[in-house]
């Protein structure tokens, strides 16, 4: 039989779009569970936030985590939810705006 494709949620790509415009650090877990190691991490090197962090669990997974001036969060959500987040909107309105009749289907 053929396979549905799953549909993509234009909110989530927004957000994805919006993520990809802010810091990232790519660390790796060792013996800490990922997000211990995002603190730890976070801590001492004493970053600003917003920032992304891609935590590398084992040679097959990694997880990613946005630090944002309320904490912690799972990327996910925050792609999903990215207008909650005030650091986001400054960094959204830099980004370059696509003129209405340039839109392509």
């Amino acid at each position: 039989m053929a396979r549905r494709r799953k549909r993509k949620s234009r909110r989530r790509q927004e957000g994805r779009r919006i993520l990809e415009q802010v810091a990232q650090y790519s660390i790796e877990s060792g013996e800490d569970k990922p997000v211990t190691a995002a603190r730890k991490f976070i801590q001492a090197e004493g970053i600003a936030p917003p920032a992304l962090l891609l935590v590398k669990r084992n040679e097959h997974t990694t997880d990613r985590y946005f630090w944002a001036e309320k904490g912690l969060f799972g990327a996910q959500y925050v792609e999903e939810n990215h207008f909650l987040f005030p650091s986001l909107r400054t960094s959204e309105g830099e980004m370059e705006k696509i003129p209405v009749g340039s839109r392509s289907r």
